[in-house]
């Protein structure tokens, strides 16, 4: 009986890890949709030394990475970024309009657990959000127990992506 149980409970745990990493749809995808199908040609953003250093203040850590891949048409862009959730990246794409969220889409998750990020319950509080002077978000996110990291990891590129935004607007 004790081995039946101890087999049962290895089975969970090794499900349990294989369904929170995933890839759930690929860029591509993710920035046809968020066009309607009409893909405009992308582009790149060069950062500067002190484009780094804004960047550095809302992702909390140092950002090396030279040039950013958008697409823009009319007053939308759409940004796929990656950000460590607690060990691993995570694929994120955010679509936004006139300044604006309109959505936030987990692309691939490798973290082992905290994939409950990548549902509409959680990522539904994006839309409509903002960035303020300070460059936060305008309306709280509520977290989920055990996807802490993750949270972090959304929200913060939530606030990049509009950073951005407001770049290429400017």
């Amino acid at each position: 009986m004790v081995k039946i149980i101890f087999t049962l409970l290895v089975i969970f745990s090794v499900a349990t890890k294989v369904s929170a990493n995933g890839t759930y749809q690929t860029s591509k995808q993710f920035v046809s949709t968020s066009f309607q199908g009409e893909v405009p040609k992308s582009k790149a953003l060069w950062l500067s030394a002190d484009d780094k250093l804004v960047i550095s203040e809302i992702m909390s850590h140092e950002y090396s990475r030279l040039r950013l891949k958008y697409w823009q048409q009319a007053s939308e862009t759409v940004w796929v970024l990656e950000e460590i959730g607690k060990e691993k990246p995570i694929t994120i794409g955010v679509h936004i309009n006139n300044e604006q969220i309109v959505d936030v889409k987990v692309l691939a998750y490798r973290e082992s657990r905290g994939d409950e990020v990548r549902h509409e319950f959680f990522t539904n509080q994006f839309k409509s959000a903002s960035l303020t002077k300070e460059n936060m978000l305008n309306q709280h996110i509520d977290g989920i127990t055990g996807a802490t990291m993750s949270v972090r990891a959304l929200t913060k590129v939530a606030r990049l992506a509009l950073w951005l935004n407001k770049k290429v607007k400017a």
